[in-house]
């Protein structure tokens, strides 16, 4: 691990010798890959300093111990050895994290996709209870939220929303959050008072470039269609939104966010990439399934995660045995205890995996 850490240091040391030459600007494809790099290497680097300042400050403080013969000065060294001493395994276990293979979504916008489950109406409010915390979620980010399209019912439910949030390492914080999502509650319909069980899906897809997923334009069948809903002038008026149909696999994306039919097109372009790509990582995932440890894998779209008790106010996430009491709060976007207890746990389980080899 070190001999690799020494090595991380020669490279960031590299690059900031180039970045600080004046050529460098120049070339802005470099520039930008540089300092992705650097800021990339940043956080381990400083991890680093910190794990050798703290080896150094052991061997000083023991070395200086042999020859004071002042107490309160021993008292004081004594106490520096053991903070020190102290730091030390907390460090490693930083390194060791910071030294995972990341993974190369992490950065990416996401796609989101919420579909209503098994409930009727209420399922379809559920829908429309997650895609706001989602929303909200990206709010607390300050992330940018555009809808892509929506199906609603009548009581204020969606019966599927599509929408891609823009904002730093979001596919990074949002990737657990893909599977099938229950809650239980006294629905709104209901008029004796019964708890129902309703579930709805929940898809995070990163948004992918042209050259990762190339799409053959002869398999793609586009038709035009009236905009529904609200919107303002024109949406209704003129054949804006966009339906595209890819062939070989029978996906078929509605785009209407846009009063553009050039712009609904490509976003439905680009909702259609993510999702090829995504139907080749759920392969994978499929593959790898049987050798997989893993409970907190990002892939499954079938596997239970999470349970939504309003009347008990928890929520719990089965995958980590985590149970919160604060469903308020987690229904107004308040997701960071939720996600960085599942970036912990697969975090963990990397470790595992990797003390194992």
């Amino acid at each position: 691990m070190f001999d690799k850490l020494e090595d991380l240091v020669l490279k960031y040391e590299d690059i900031t010798r180039e970045l600080n030459e004046p050529g460098t600007v120049a070339d802005q494809n470099r520039f930008r890959s540089l300092m992705k790099q650097q800021s990339d290497l940043t956080p381990l680097i400083e991890c680093y300093e910190k794990y050798r300042k703290a080896k150094q400050a052991i061997e000083d403080s023991e070395m200086m111990l042999e020859g004071e013969s002042d107490e309160e000065m021993r008292q004081m060294l004594r106490e520096e050895l053991a903070d020190a001493k102290k730091a030390i395994p907390e460090l490693e276990q930083e390194l060791k994290i910071l030294l995972l293979p990341k993974d190369p979504n992490d950065d990416k916008n996401v796609i989101v996709e919420i579909r209503a489950g098994v409930g009727g109406d209420e399922a379809a409010l559920f829908a429309a209870d997650m895609y706001r915390v989602y929303v909200r979620y990206a709010e607390r980010q300050n992330w940018r939220v555009e809808t892509m399209d929506v199906e609603e019912i009548g009581i204020g439910g969606m019966k599927s929303v599509s929408f891609m949030i823009n904002g730093q390492g979001a596919y990074s914080r949002l990737k657990f959050e893909s599977g099938v999502h229950r809650v239980q509650r006294v629905p709104v319909t209901e008029s004796g008072g019964r708890i129902h069980t309703s579930t709805c899906t929940v898809a995070i897809m990163p948004e992918v470039e042209d050259v990762e997923v190339e799409i053959d334009m002869n398999d793609c069948k586009f038709d035009v269609f009236r905009a529904s809903g609200n919107g303002g002038q024109c949406v209704n008026t003129t054949d804006s939104a966009v339906r595209l149909t890819h062939l070989p696999t029978g996906i078929v994306i509605s785009c209407q966010d846009e009063k553009s039919q050039i712009k609904n097109k490509a976003k439905a372009l680009k909702v259609l990439r993510a999702k090829l790509f995504d139907l080749e990582r759920q392969k994978q995932h499929d593959s790898e399934a049987a050798l997989r440890k893993s409970q907190v894998g990002s892939g499954d779209r079938s596997e239970k995660i999470r349970t939504y008790n309003f009347h008990q106010g928890r929520v719990t996430d089965h995958r980590i045995n985590l149970t919160l009491y604060k469903i308020d709060s987690i229904m107004d976007g308040d997701l960071d205890e939720l996600l960085d207890s599942l970036t912990a746990a697969s975090q963990a389980e990397k470790l595992a995996e990797l003390q194992e080899l």
